[in-house]
Parts: C-alpha cells; structure tokens; sequence
C-alpha cells in the first residue's frame, strides 16, 4: 500500500494545477492518481476532427506558466502539448501513477485517512484527497430503445474512432451540442450524406480564429508579461459576455440581435432558419462559436432531422413522424453525464455516509470544493463551479490556491483534519439558490447546468467575484482536529 499525505485523482488542468500548488507550498508527499496511460483529461479524450478550444488562447492557460499560442483559439493537439510541457517543466511526471483507476474512496474515522480502492486491487492510503475528474469525463447516451443494436460502427464523440472512413458514408449526428458544432462541419465534408438529429438548435455566434502573428509569438517568447494586456481585455469582454447569462436582459437582447444578424446572413431559407431558431433564452443551454455550422447547415448533403428520435436499429435512426433514416455510421453528440460529479467512484465518508446518497437530489458543496460529513476530501470543479463564460482555468486555479492555503493553516495549526461545518455549506448554497434566481439557466430548458430544474453546475456571478470568495482561506469555516493518537499495541 503507498501512503502520501495527499492523493489528486486525474491529471487534467486541474490536478496539475494543485500538484503544482501544492509544490510550491512544500506539501507533500502527492500521489496523482490517473486512469489512463498520458495526462490531459479532457483534451487527451476529445480527438474528434475540429476538436478545439472555444475560450481564447491568451486566457487558456496557467497563470505560473504562460503560453505562446499559434491561434486565437488553440486546437485539441497543440493544448495537450501544452499540458505535458507543464508536466515536464515542474517536475511532475514523477508523481504520477498512470493506470490508476479509482474506484472507491473510504474515509476511516479512526485513523483520519482515506482509503482509495484502485481497480487493479491495489490501495492508497491518503491523509487528504483532492478529486479532479472534471464534469465533463462520463459520456451520455440516449435513453431510446435499441440503442445499442446498430450494426455499423457506432461511438461517442469524447471516445472517436478514428479507424472508421467516413468517406462515401452516410453518418448520422444525434446532437447539436459544443462538440458536434466543431466536428459536423468536418464530417459533412468527407461523408456521402450527413443527417444530423436536432432536439433544440444551438445559439451559434461568429468564430474569428486568426493565427498569431510572427511578430507578436517573438514578442511574447521574449517577454511573456507582454500578454498580460490581452489577457485582462479578453477576460473583461468574456465577464461582459457572461453578463447576459447571469441577468443583464438588455446585454442579452443586444448578443441575441448579433446572433440573428449572423444566422440569418448564412442561412437565407425561411424553413431552414426556423430550425435554426432556438426555443429557449440565450444563455439557458450553451451559447457556442463557429465559422462553419451554419455554412454546413445549408449544404445540399447535409439533412437537420427536428423530431424526436424514438428508436435506433441494424441500419438506422427512427424518428417521430414515422421516417426511418437509413445510415452507415452513427456519432453520439450527445454530451457527459456532468451533473453526475464523483461517480462511478463510490466514496463513503465519516461514519459511512455514502456521498452519491448525499448528492440524490443534486449535487453541493462550499466553495464548490468541500462537502460536510467527507473530512479532508476537496474537490476541484466541482458543484457550481463552472462557468457559462470565461476561462475554467482562472476558476481551477482558484480552487488550488484556496485549497492549499487551507492544508497550510491546518499545517500551521498542528490540525490534521478539516471538514466543512454543514452551517457554513448550507449559507454557500443558500446564496447559489439566491444568486441562481435571475440567470438563464433557470429559464426553464432542460440543460447539463440543471439537476430537478436546480443550477448544480455554474457559478450564478461574475467570475472575479469567485476568487473574491475563496481569496482568505480561514479554518472558521471548518472543524479542524489533529490527527487521531495512535492505538497502543
């Protein structure tokens, strides 16, 4: 059994970002515990044709190490480089045990240690464990009959197979989410026919994605704090964007006017806007951005299908109207199962409260990184700590920065052990509910950002007002104890 003083589950930007943190802090020793065989979680499973990020480059990446991108917007490839520069360039590579999947995670009350079951039948032993495994890591599926009897190559978008030739194919796209507006463009162009199944069409706004300009990647090698001025003017114009999600109708009418100005300039037939037309507030489900969605829509080979999909079989997709579309190959757009959090891992905490019981009716947690009854066990990206704007990086850097400040003062302290008072949770989510009153996500679509209509996923205020928040960790807000003396033999 290994024995560190902290475990971090998953090697995305998060966990590296507390390794990193943690590093610094002199805290340690870390394990990070990953269930692949390379780091970069969500940019090392999407490889999709298209696959990019939809936050500008000069925001996308950490803070303690800058970046000099080739474009506006960094592709799938070029970020997961990134991600393993950083690895290399702090030292972590050491750290990390890959093949590590967890599956359980117990909490002993006796010792104050967790227990963490791999699925290779081997333990860790932590005093404190920190889980990075994103929202955004467990595909969806539709829930339709037969869904898994179709005959031709059929597979999720966050799992592509990249063996399949869509060549002279006929592809079928269930989803018209972030990832199929990246990807269906690029199908459209090798497939024979494309049919994409719609149930509620995108807010699609324009992607200008120049590349860098030599000058200024030279500039940037030499003296990195010169992207500090870019950095600050793309994150004012994201909390701007982000306005219009969080209450300021008039902000949302104005982008609202853009997008129709744009949708309508690409797409001239009447029939054909109106499935273009969302049927919900902007801002309620994902607003995302692209060149190419709604030149591939008017594509005589491309077919947007808008009823509801009632079955799947050998050869095709079966929609409400009675047609029966005839396909070759199918691709799940369909998203994760993000509201889900923690799971498939069960973790049990302090007197064998089972944290996916906790969490039935929704998921919680102050701070978005600490759960009461779970003692010594954070979170990053957890419940309500996504965003509808802005970089995620700002919000995990954030949360490494809070958490090891809090193992610092418990360090200083003599304490061993921190849990979150269930007070102190109760007034965080109290002010979610109270902050979430006036977003558009409450307006009533059914989203990822929503379990039983409640916002579990975003944070419901203006980005810097996160880190405003978690700037003073204090041990106020927990119950710290030392370590637990040792049984005599």
């Amino acid at each position: 059994m290994q024995k560190v003083d902290v475990a971090i589950i998953g090697s995305g930007f998060g966990g590296l970002a507390m390794a990193v943190t943690l590093q610094k802090a002199g805290i340690g020793p870390v394990v990070i515990l990953e269930s692949a065989d390379r780091v970069g979680g969500t940019w090392r499973d999407n490889t999709y044709p298209g696959a990019a990020c939809d936050v500008t480059s000069a925001l996308y990446s950490y803070s303690f190490h800058p970046h000099v991108w080739t474009r506006k917007y960094p592709q799938q490839a070029e970020i997961l480089e990134y991600i393993e520069e950083v690895v290399d360039a702090f030292g972590l590579r050491p750290l990390i045990r890959f093949g590590a999947m967890v599956e359980t995670l117990a909490y002993a009350d006796d010792a104050g240690r967790w227990t963490i079951g791999l699925a290779d039948g081997t333990t860790v032993d932590a005093r404190v464990v920190v889980s990075s495994v994103g929202q955004l890591n467990q595909p969806a599926f539709p829930s339709v009959d037969g869904v898994e009897s179709f005959a031709g190559p059929a597979f999720h978008s966050a799992r592509w197979n990249h063996s399949v030739d869509l060549e002279a194919k006929r592809v079928g796209i269930i989803g018209t989410g972030a990832s199929a507006i990246q990807f269906g463009p690029q199908v459209a162009k090798a497939a024979r026919a494309t049919t994409i199944f719609q149930r509620s069409a995108p807010y699609v706004l324009p992607k200008p994605d120049p590349e860098t300009p030599t000058w200024k990647k030279r500039l940037y090698t030499m003296l990195p704090q010169a992207q500090l001025p870019a950095r600050a003017k793309n994150f004012a114009l994201n909390e701007l964007f982000g306005s219009s999600i969080l209450g300021n109708v008039k902000m949302r009418r104005r982008i609202k006017a853009q997008w129709r100005k744009y949708m309508e300039s690409q797409v001239s037939d009447p029939a054909l806007r109106e499935v273009c037309t969302p049927d919900y507030a902007l801002g309620c489900k994902r607003a995302l951005i692209a060149d190419d969605w709604y030149s591939m829509v008017v594509r005589d080979d491309v077919e947007m299908v808008t009823p509801a999909i009632v079955s799947i079989d050998a050869t095709g997709v079966t929609t409400a109207d009675g047609v029966h579309h005839e396909l070759d190959v199918l691709i799940y757009a369909t998203g994760f199962r993000s509201t889900d959090f923690l799971t498939p891992m069960t973790v049990t905490g302090r007197d064998g409260i089972d944290l996916n019981e906790r969490w039935r009716d929704g998921a919680t947690a102050y701070g978005g990184v600490a759960v009461s009854g779970f003692p010594n066990l954070f979170l990053l990206y957890g419940p309500n700590t996504n965003l509808g704007a802005n970089s995620i990086i700002y919000m995990l850097e954030t949360q490494a920065t809070y958490i090891t400040g809090l193992l610092s003062a418990a360090r200083h302290a003599e304490m061993a052990t921190l849990e979150v008072l269930a007070s102190s949770e109760e007034r965080w989510e109290s002010m979610i509910e109270s902050e979430s009153a006036s977003t558009a996500w409450v307006t009533g679509c059914n989203s990822w950002y929503t379990a039983n209509g409640r916002n579990t996923n975003n944070w419901p205020m203006p980005t810097r007002k996160y880190r405003q928040a978690l700037k003073d960790p204090t041990l106020l807000d927990y119950d710290v104890r030392p370590a637990p003396s040792p049984v005599p033999a």
